[in-house]
């Protein structure tokens, strides 16, 4: 029976953790730093202040806790389609920015608790930390697939590309999500897809309709 319960324990403690993770979220989100007070996220969490402390030393460790894992969901729900992603290099790749570039991941919600974090960053080392380790994850992944494709690059090389794809990607991803509506159905992809193309010198169009069922009218009206 104890080897029963020990599972159990964990998913249960596992389940209170990620709710207070998610009731700090939710309250960042609604309210601002600010309002995630710990008697709040315990509220909104439906547990007691003090077990807050069970699972966490501090309010600001369970704040950094919460932006890693906002970021970190963030680039899982881009990864996510490569599991099903066809094996060629230029269709993975296609897939991924097409994922970063359409809900969930663009999410006016997610925008705010970003640009509410990131003013911790000079404040708090834990933040910034987190933000270069997420960054670099979601980097290094790019960078991955770039590396993949057919021709020959060294590590500089594809660290610069990586990087100048991962700007393009965190700029259409910003203006997606503070003006969903300013975009037609797939443009923001179709965008992103071709200039993630124009910077590595491929045609990745060819690919799109694999990752994200655009008209290839639309794909070039979102270029001209």
């Amino acid at each position: 029976m104890a080897l029963d319960r020990k599972p159990y324990r964990r998913e249960a403690e596992d389940k209170r953790r990620q709710a207070l993770v998610d009731a700090t979220l939710a309250l960042v989100a609604e309210g601002g730093a600010k309002s995630a007070t710990v008697r709040a996220i315990a509220q909104r969490a439906g547990v007691t202040a003090g077990l807050i402390r069970h699972y966490f030393q501090s309010k600001d460790q369970l704040i950094t806790a919460a932006y890693r894992h906002l970021m970190e969901r963030m680039t899982d729900e881009s990864a996510a389609v490569l599991t099903a992603a066809p094996r060629d290099p230029h269709a993975r790749l296609t897939a991924f920015v097409a994922a970063a570039l359409k809900p969930p991941v663009v999410d006016p919600e997610a925008l705010i608790l970003w640009a509410t974090f990131l003013q911790d960053i000079d404040r708090d080392p834990a933040i910034k930390e987190t933000h270069a380790l997420t960054y670099l994850g979601f980097r290094d992944m790019l960078q991955g697939l770039i590396a993949a494709l057919p021709g020959t690059r060294d590590e500089a090389s594809l660290r610069r590309l990586a990087i100048a794809c991962n700007a393009v990607i965190d700029g259409l991803w910003m203006e997606g999500c503070v003006l969903p509506e300013a975009f037609a159905c797939g443009e923001l992809v179709a965008i992103g897809v071709g200039s993630v193309g124009a910077i590595l010198g491929i045609d990745l169009a060819p690919y799109l309709h694999l990752a994200d069922p655009i008209p290839s009218d639309q794909f070039l009206d979102a270029l001209t």
